[in-house]
């Protein structure tokens, strides 16, 4: 609790930059027990003023996870597939992750496996490539 009342604090004094930003978000993350308890739509503006503070496409793509969470997975895959194109992002494993996730949570589990299985065939950390691997399993057994 004194977290975040020392971000609201940061936040209300101007200038806001991008590590008051995502200060922030990670407070939201951090106050609530459970992903369902997320606020999600406070983070998604969030997300919303570090992009015109820091646009990446490692944020948008957190934005986009924030937009499924607040608004529905098909409104963050949309902006998952528009960063298909960004070429900064061609061969990193975390846009598969979280078009498996988004794809998962629409209940397209086929493509979510494969998504998974390109994910983990992208990372070179072995807990990742485990985690990843074992939820393309998991999927894969709930198909059966």
């Amino acid at each position: 609790k004194e977290a975040v009342a020392l971000i609201t604090d940061a936040l209300s004094r101007p200038p806001v930059g991008p590590y008051q930003l995502q200060a922030a978000i990670a407070a939201l993350h951090d106050e609530a027990a459970r992903s369902q308890d997320t606020d999600w739509p406070q983070i998604e503006a969030l997300y919303e003023r570090l992009l015109q503070e820091s646009d990446n496409p490692m944020v948008r793509l957190n934005y986009a996870v924030a937009v499924a969470m607040a608004r529905g997975p098909e409104h963050g895959l949309r902006l998952v597939d528009e960063l298909q194109a960004d070429p900064r992002l061609v061969e990193h494993h975390r846009l598969p992750a979280v078009r498996a996730h988004l794809l998962e949570m629409m209940g397209d589990i086929d493509a979510a496996i494969a998504q998974y299985q390109r994910a983990a065939r992208g990372t070179a950390s072995e807990p990742e490539q485990r985690y990843l691997t074992e939820r393309a399993a998991r999927l894969r057994e709930s198909l059966s």
